[in-house]
């Protein structure tokens, strides 16, 4: 099964991913934005864009590697990544329910305010213009497609601890 965490920059997800092993046995963390770092390392580069997952190998990849890994491991893979490109997530789940690969999409929301307010104040990346300019497309795919495609659980108010329970419970039930 995969776990995926999607929401934008400072909703938690990667700080939650690293949580829910604990809570959930047999499960690890694949985190598909390495795919991504390995796009970005060919040389010379794959035409230009302002992200990955914008060139076409990246989402198959993420299919093969994620079933490469449950057929090595078994368990539970958490996936911690930002998909606000409705065709981008379908690709991935239709990929990956091809090879009978359920999927638990969960969306960690916060509000406008408070994704700004934890990307700008960031102790670790520190404030980030390219993750603030996540915030207005999040808010775009949460109101015409992500939200009705997930299990949204507000982060507004929880702390990755919280919300990792709160996930851990969802998929174990």
């Amino acid at each position: 099964m995969i776990v995926w965490l999607n929401g934008t920059h400072g909703a938690g997800k990667t700080t939650t991913s690293a949580l829910l092993p604990a809570l959930l046995p047999d499960s690890r963390v694949f985190d598909a934005e390495k795919v991504g770092e390995t796009l970005m390392d060919i040389t010379p580069g794959l035409p230009a864009t302002d992200n990955f997952q914008h060139w076409p190998p990246w989402r198959p990849l993420v299919v093969e590697t994620a079933r490469r890994v449950l057929d090595y491991t078994g368990g539970t893979l958490v996936v911690p990544m930002t998909v606000l490109v409705e065709q981008y997530w379908r690709e991935i789940s239709t990929g990956l329910a091809q090879h009978a690969i359920p999927v638990r999409h969960f969306v960690l929301h916060a509000d406008q305010g408070t994704l700004r307010g934890r990307i700008e104040g960031d102790t670790v990346l520190g404030p980030s213009p390219f993750r603030l300019a996540y915030l207005q497309p999040y808010a775009e795919a949460a109101r015409t497609w992500l939200h009705d495609a997930a299990e949204v659980v507000d982060t507004t108010h929880l702390t990755p601890a919280q919300a990792a329970v709160q996930i851990a419970e969802a998929v174990k039930s």
